[in-house]
């Protein structure tokens, strides 16, 4: 099988109808490696009229691969999987080094987008229809899965390999075609997975590869040949996503931001309970939406929770991770962001909260660094509570008991995840009971649902009503057509005797 290579990543190329090219927009965007904050590459942007043309190859592709057997969809995506794990190493060092994740939490990534591919790999399963024989007289009924069409992907820069991977081998196998805009700021995770999955035999026009701003988004979200759109991002993006989209008459599932929530018990086991609440803050330098950014104290946790915090992550050794295995998180996207997230702790301060560990510090280096950082005696009043940071900083809330704390929680205008940490199986179940978020974690520092389950966030956290991930993806990249049937008996009087006989 011929093998077709994305040109060498100077300008970042887009892929369009089994073709790889080079825009040649003077608009465009410069990737860093956060860990020099150095320029790597550049991602020309498309226009409005090279993202139809985008669109209108996968409209032409549409067709026959719909007719496609899904058997046959299946077993692409098992030649992609083994594509993926040969490579798996390649793929977690290019992680690392356009984002600035660590080696190990790059794997962990890659692991998980592995994952749905494998799900994928299930499809003539998942996808089967339903029969109901003489639902009434001499009448069957069946309902089908059909495609829905040209699908759309719009992913974040948090993480550049999997969350493609929760969209497009659900929207394939289904017999879509599909259309993926990754973050211009991590396009080559992308342009590698696409080049691995051309690899493994994807027809020309089948997956497509496009970049650009908000003109090349709201071209892909007007476009009338796009029948669905995944995004996952920031909540003001998935909430513009999400009505645009609509209006357009489109299908739409929109993953937004998230504020989530740590329950700490005074009954928790404290030391293995702060290295969670460490995993689950500073992870990815707090750049993803299941981080956790508050830890709520009950009653005497407040302050094993704060100084375990504060030596536990004040140890961690934060650094350049291209390259380096021996750090325990790396830099953040941007300096600029760098430099918004460490601004929260002044606004913290000034508010009335106690900075606990403040991660502002000469790190040596012109990567795009911030250290663990604690906020203490924070309240649901101050911004610190209220917005999204995306960084690593966890703020630290104080509250009397278990209903005290559900009704913080109660607040929060987000609804991605939550987590308790407790022995008490009372608590944990009023916990994931009453609390205001999808996703719950009961001694768990991250609940985010593997491939198998639906990612449920709540409120502003998702807009929509079809969920990424699990049965609610294949539902999503699917319509059902539902057919009655009477076949009625036949008049065989005008057909030879003798064969009417022999029948007899």
């Amino acid at each position: 099988m011929a093998t077709t290579f994305a040109p060498a990543i100077e300008a970042v190329p887009i892929l369009s109808g089994g073709k790889w090219s080079e825009l040649k927009s003077t608009c465009s965007s410069e990737i860093f490696n956060p860990s020099t904050g150095k320029v790597i590459a550049r991602v020309p942007f498309a226009t409005a009229e090279e993202t139809g043309q985008v669109v209108d190859a996968a409209a032409a592709a549409l067709p026959a691969w719909a007719e496609t057997p899904v058997v046959e969809r299946a077993r692409l995506m098992f030649r992609f999987r083994a594509l993926l794990e040969q490579h798996f190493e390649e793929l977690a060092a290019l992680v690392t080094r356009e984002h600035g994740k660590t080696l190990a939490e790059a794997r962990a990534e890659v692991n998980r987008g592995i994952e749905v591919v494998e799900y994928a790999c299930g499809i003539p399963s998942l996808i089967t229809g339903e029969v109901l024989p003489n639902i009434a007289a001499d009448v069957d009924a069946e309902a089908v899965r059909h495609p829905v069409g040209v699908c759309v992907g719009i992913t974040p820069y948090n993480f550049p390999f999997m969350v493609p991977l929760w969209m497009f081998p659900i929207a394939l196998t289904c017999g879509n075609t599909f259309v993926l805009k990754p973050s211009e700021k991590v396009p080559l995770s992308a342009i590698r997975t696409a080049e691995l999955l051309v690899e493994a035999g994807v027809p020309a026009g089948v997956f497509n590869v496009v970049h650009g701003d908000r003109e090349c988004v709201d071209a892909l979200l007007d476009h009338p040949k796009v029948a669905a759109v995944s995004f996952v991002g920031s909540t003001a993006i998935a909430k513009y996503i999400y009505e645009r989209g609509t209006a357009a008459g489109k299908r739409v599932q929109s993953a937004g931001g998230a504020k989530n929530h740590l329950v700490v018990m005074p009954d928790a086991d404290m030391d293995q309970t702060v290295k969670q609440l460490a995993a689950s803050a500073y992870g990815c330098a707090g750049q993803r939406c299941m981080a956790g950014s508050v830890a709520v104290a009950v009653g005497k946790a407040g302050d094993p929770v704060v100084e375990g915090l504060v030596e536990y992550a004040g140890k961690f050794r934060v650094g350049p991770t291209d390259g380096n295995e021996e750090v325990d998180m790396g830099p953040v996207i941007r300096a600029e962001h760098r430099d918004k997230v460490a601004s929260y702790l002044d606004v913290a301060k000034s508010d009335g909260a106690n900075i606990a560990l403040d991660g502002r510090r000469d790190f040596q280096s012109e990567g795009f660094l911030l250290g663990p950082c604690v906020v203490d005696r924070v309240t649901p009043s101050m911004r610190v509570w209220k917005e999204e940071i995306f960084g690593p900083v966890l703020s630290v809330v104080r509250v009397a008991d278990l209903d005290e704390a559900i009704a913080v929680g109660d607040q929060c205008e987000y609804g991605n995840g939550a987590v308790i940490f407790t022995r008490s199986g009372y608590a944990a179940r009023q916990f994931k009971r009453h609390f205001n978020a999808g996703m719950i974690g009961i001694n768990v520092g991250v609940p985010a649902p593997m491939a198998w389950f639906p990612f449920t966030g709540w409120n502003r956290s998702f807009f929509g009503d079809l969920h990424i991930q699990g049965t609610e993806s294949i539902q999503f990249y699917t319509r059902q057509k539902v057919t009655l049937t009477r076949w009625p008996k036949a008049d065989d009087s005008h057909l030879d005797p003798v064969w009417r006989q022999s029948r007899s």
